[in-house]
């Protein structure tokens, strides 16, 4: 009989991707293990590919209901990376072991509120696999994963002709607007520079690009809003460089091995979401010694400070030099 383990991430695409390890060094190093992972209806496409998962659970809109579903699967024992209320429902609701993950919100607080820095040097890839200790599984090296399914790559032959060569992912992408690179910069670089840029972001990201290609000499193509998850995943998997603010797909190309440019704005690399093990030639670019900054784990819709230094004061000569030299 195996043993039954469901894992729960509840959260957003950068979230999912980063549990990836987890799942793969529990099913390779725990041979028997039957592993479900209770996650957003939304997420589905993150997890339907991946070949270390049996069984996808959705939390809908009644927890109590998804509860009394997972009671009929008799788990063994629960990986919680998510620990937060309705996690807690569902352990206590399945009275079975868990091992959860430490979110470390405490430190992350003293560290946005008042810059005291005493958070672990680990990233929160370790701290997702420190949930295994217990049962003797641990880091393979590999990094993170992403699978995407044949229905979702995205046709390279649909590109322009001088795109199918090689090109750079553009990420406008990020969820709140204090995480987003200033428009003027990718105006400083798209001019500057003759190679073929791809833009990809959701809906929200839509009034970026237009301002973008307001500029555009023929190197610039937009799918923000255009393309689901995996397409967008798959753009960013056969791009030659990746330039991406602090948000999923940046994560997404970390488990590609990818070259990433990361930009970091109100947030920062020390809060342990960096892009884990990209390829070689990955730099972060941010604005250091700022004392505001990081003012946030997650961000803001404005700059509490309203002078956005975090941002504007990018270096746009380091971002031309890094694609010139790595492209």
């Amino acid at each position: 009989m195996k043993t039954k383990f469901l894992i729960i991430r509840f959260s957003s695409i950068g979230d999912i991707v980063l549990t990836s390890p987890v799942a793969r060094c529990l099913k390779n190093q725990f041979p028997e293990a039957e592993i479900h992972y209770l996650t957003k209806k939304r997420n589905a496409d993150l997890l339907q590919a991946n070949p270390y998962i049996d069984k996808i659970q959705f939390l809908e809109d009644s927890l109590s209901k998804i509860i009394g579903e997972l009671k009929t699967e008799n788990y063994d024992y629960i990986i919680d990376l998510h620990n937060n209320l309705r996690s807690l429902r569902v352990k206590l609701g399945l009275k079975v072991k868990s091992f959860s993950f430490n979110k470390l919100n405490i430190r992350k607080l003293l560290l946005t509120l008042f810059k005291i820095n005493i958070l672990p040097k680990s990233h929160i890839v370790d701290r997702n696999l420190a949930t295994l200790s217990t049962f003797g599984v641990s880091d393979d090296g590999k990094g993170l994963e992403h699978f995407i399914s044949i229905d979702d790559e995205f046709p390279i032959d649909e590109l322009p002709e001088n795109f199918r060569n090689g090109y750079i992912a553009i990420v406008l992408a990020g969820t709140y607007a204090t995480k987003r690179m200033p428009v003027e910069k990718y105006r400083t670089l798209i001019s500057n520079t003759k190679f073929p840029f791809v833009l990809l972001g959701g809906k929200s990201e839509r009034l970026i690009a237009d301002r973008v290609l307001e500029w555009n000499t023929g190197n610039v193509v937009n799918f923000t809003g255009k393309l689901r998850i995996n397409q967008s995943a798959s753009l960013v998997k056969n791009a030659r460089l990746v330039i991406s603010n602090d948000t999923g797909l940046m994560h997404i190309a970390a488990a590609y091995h990818k070259k990433i440019l990361s930009v970091w704005g109100n947030t920062a690399p020390e809060l342990g979401m960096s892009p884990y093990m990209p390829g070689e030639g990955s730099e972060i670019l941010e604005v250091k010694g700022l004392p505001c900054r990081p003012c946030s784990k997650l961000g803001y819709h404005k700059c509490p400070k309203k002078h956005f230094r975090c941002m504007n004061d990018l270096p746009e000569e380091q971002i031309i030099n890094w694609v010139k030299r790595e492209f």
